[in-house]
This record gives structure tokens, sequence and C-alpha cells, in this order.
């Protein structure tokens, strides 16, 4: 199971995906109890990935009201090389060895996307310093079970796995999501996708029992 910091990443992520003001606020509270102003920042930061520019501004305009403290979080130099070389860094980690089918279905997409994925995504935003790996997949877990994104889920409780979570941290990110996710058939979809993806993963699943 999570520690307290990273829990509380996990419910301040979900009560973002919910647009939830007074549940964020007070998962805001928390989290500037348990977790770092960084580790919030980056946890926030990373959100407008998968919600949105308003949602990540609104969510971090009320955390400089909660927390009363400015920004601990530097801007990289725009150097879209680096971004580009730590981007398939981080992104073959999270995917593994769907890593290349990823890319080349993404491109077929459009080729704009899987250059914005790379660098924008994973090489500026998911690659940052302040935030491990697998508590941003961890904290992307609950956000994608709070909003419903089904393929966007499977890939990144496959990706908390590769990060190095163990099995039962990813269960309780899925969780923390789909407590804010008043769907039961989506909730039941979500489940089921996890327990195929635990199948699929046996010897990480293994592992993160045995930890």
């Amino acid at each position: 199971m999570s520690g307290d910091s990273t829990l509380a990443l996990l419910r301040l992520s979900a009560a973002v995906a919910a647009g939830d003001g007074g549940r964020t606020i007070a998962a805001m509270r928390t989290a500037a109890e348990f977790a770092s102003p960084k580790a919030v920042e980056e946890a926030l930061l990373q959100s407008y990935l998968f919600l949105g520019f308003p949602a990540a501004l609104t969510a971090l305009a009320q955390w400089r009201e909660v927390s009363g403290t400015r920004s601990t979080s530097e801007t990289d130099p725009a150097d879209l090389a680096a971004w580009g070389r730590r981007g398939e860094i981080v992104c073959r980690t999270v995917y593994g060895r769907a890593y290349d089918k990823l890319r080349g279905n993404v491109r077929r997409v459009h080729p704009a996307m899987d250059e914005w994925m790379i660098h924008e995504g994973y090489g500026k935003v998911l690659a940052r310093e302040g935030l491990d790996l697998g508590v941003r997949e961890l904290c992307i877990v609950s956000i994608l079970a709070t909003t419903g994104w089904e393929p966007q889920l499977h890939s990144h409780l496959r990706g908390a796995l590769h990060a190095g979570c163990e099995t039962a941290s990813v269960e309780e990110a899925l969780e923390v999501g789909l407590e804010l996710n008043e769907d039961e058939a989506w909730r039941d979809r979500a489940r089921l996708l996890w327990s195929r993806v635990r199948e699929r993963e046996p010897e990480r699943s293994e592992r993160g029992r045995e930890s």
C-alpha cells in the first residue's frame, strides 16, 4: 500500500480530475500535511496532460491559496532534443514491450501527436525531477479512473507496474479514482481491466505481493 504522502497525492489528483472544488481544497490541506510542496506542485502540473490547462491552472491557483507558498518548481530550459531523449526513455519504461507498437499506432493517428507525446508528455512533463516516476504513474491511474478513459487507463495501469510500483499500490490508486466516479458500469469495466493487466504481468504482480 502507498504511504501517507503518495496517498495524499492520489486523492488530490482524483479530486482535481473530478472537478470537485470542495474536495480538492480538502485534499490540498491533507497533501500540505503529508507531502512536500514540490511533490504537490508536480502532481498538479502533470494533470494538464490529462485534464487540460484550465483544470491545472485552477488547481495550482487553489494550491497557492491553501499552502500560502510560492512555486518551488522551476521551468526546464526549452531543449527539444533533451526532451526527446528523456521522453523516449520514460515512455519506453512505461510501455515496455508495447513501446514500438504504441509509437506506430500514434503516428498513424497523426505524426504530430506522436512527436508531442514524446517531447511534451514524457520528455517535458513526466521526466521532470521532483516526483518519482512510479508516483507519477499512480497519480495518472487515479486521474484516469476518475475520468473514465479506458485505453489510457489500461496503458498506465501497466505503466505503474513497469515503473516499479507494487501491485497493492496500483490497485489502491485505481480505487481512489473510482470512488469519485459514480458510473457502476465503468467501475466494473475498470476493475476487470485491472484483473487482466495483473494476469498479463504475472512476474511484476507477484513481486508486488511479495514486497
